[in-house]
């Protein structure tokens, strides 16, 4: 929880800080697109460590840079020493996201890390959920640096519990830590198309909450005429409303098939994305005209996250952290580039922010087509040819 907290509690209080430092809305975003940017690149070199290395070495020494790049975020009295402090936050908030996924597999295997995928989601979502909210009261109260004093902490306590309750979790070892080893898995990871259909339908979900979380403070400030307290509050709906999700696929685990879910969620985020866009065509932008539309979104984001996560990740036989750790990279990578084409976005109004939200759900939903069709024809050849043998085997 301590990277996500990290990331969004800072969000609210970004047009502040612009002020506060004397720098424009593209400089500040900065701070959230190396964030972003780092987290990507951090990924690529956790997963190859932790296959080597074992996860529970790789994930101290991350928490111990991100507590550290906190206290120097907390510490900056200008735009350039902010920008570092996040970088290592990011560095080490990043071992957090691509190791959790390879835990859960590691310790409960194929058939049962779909449903307790859910249950991290969920834990992602209540950080998400409180962060802004924290976040926004904070900078009110106590200036923005309180907040990353409050990720100092965070990052302490996390690195205390890993250390005293988390053993190590993985039996199976790479074999080379050389690049040329790292990246042989990673072009193994990378032949499936499976993977990348899992994986391109997941990062466009994100992309669609990336393009919301960067510009919706500056809707909130700029059109609604609100301060990072009520954006910390309006968007405890949207995270409630995909913990409840997350929450929701946990339940449903069992019951309906990955590709069910994935479907599922994907159709309701693009419902969402639809009412966005409408209203805001319609000139009808409120608090309730973005936030509940965006709640709807992400409470089908929550339904198809863990399935699609698990699904990608199980795709790779021996590589879980390189391809949990190339998934993330992807996602986070575009994530980056829309942070810093947020600002050009807004320039041409939340219509047009809104219709690439919607053009990413619609792209998550082909990618996801793709891969339920190859496995569907799949599935249909397995099954001839089973037909076919036991007919040509004899009776008796």
């Amino acid at each position: 929880m301590a990277s996500p907290l990290a990331l969004n509690a800072f969000v609210p209080a970004m047009p502040d800080v612009a002020v506060a430092l004397d720098v424009d809305i593209a400089t500040i975003q900065l701070t959230f697109t190396f964030y972003l940017l780092t987290l990507a690149i951090g990924q690529l070199i956790t997963g190859p460590l932790a296959d080597y290395f074992g996860r529970r070495p790789v994930l101290l020494a991350g928490l111990g840079l991100h507590t550290v790049g906190s206290l120097l975020a907390a510490s900056a009295d200008g735009v350039d020493m902010l920008i570092a402090g996040r970088v290592l936050q990011a560095l080490g908030g990043s071992t957090c996201m691509a190791l959790v996924r390879a835990i859960i597999l590691d310790v409960h295997g194929r058939q049962g890390a779909a449903g307790r995928m859910g249950y991290v989601v969920m834990a992602i979502a209540i950080a998400q959920a409180i962060a802004p909210t924290i976040g926004g009261y904070l900078n009110l109260w106590s200036g923005w640096n309180s907040i990353f004093y409050l990720s100092v902490f965070m990052g302490a306590l996390v690195w205390l519990l890993t250390l005293w309750m988390l053993p190590e979790t993985s039996n199976v070892r790479s074999d080379s830590l050389h690049l040329g080893g790292i990246l042989r898995r990673y072009r193994e990871v990378l032949r499936s198309t499976q993977y990348l259909s899992y994986v391109l339908s997941n990062t466009a979900v994100a992309a669609a909450f990336y393009l919301f979380v960067g510009s919706s403070p500056y809707i909130v400030t700029g059109q609604l005429g609100g301060n990072s307290a009520q954006f910390g509050s309006w968007f405890l709906i949207v995270s409630l409303a995909f913990m409840a999700g997350s929450f929701l696929s946990t339940r449903l685990a069992h019951r309906f098939s990955v590709d069910k879910m994935i479907l599922g969620g994907n159709l309701l985020s693009l419902l969402g994305a639809a009412f966005l866009v409408g209203l805001s065509a319609l000139n009808q932008i409120s608090f309730v005209g973005v936030f509940l539309p965006m709640a709807l979104l992400t409470f089908g984001r929550g339904l198809s996250q863990p399935s699609a996560q698990s699904a990608a990740i199980n795709s790779s036989d021996r590589s879980a952290g390189t391809a949990s750790g190339l998934m993330g990279f992807i996602q986070l990578l575009t994530g980056a580039v829309i942070a810093q084409l947020v600002p050009f976005l807004l320039e041409y109004g939340t219509t047009l922010v809104f219709g690439c939200i919607l053009i990413a759900l619609l792209i998550a939903l082909m990618a996801h087509a793709s891969t339920w069709r190859w496995q569907h024809e799949n599935d249909l050849a397995i099954g001839v040819t089973t037909n076919n043998d036991k007919r040509g085997k004899p009776y008796g």
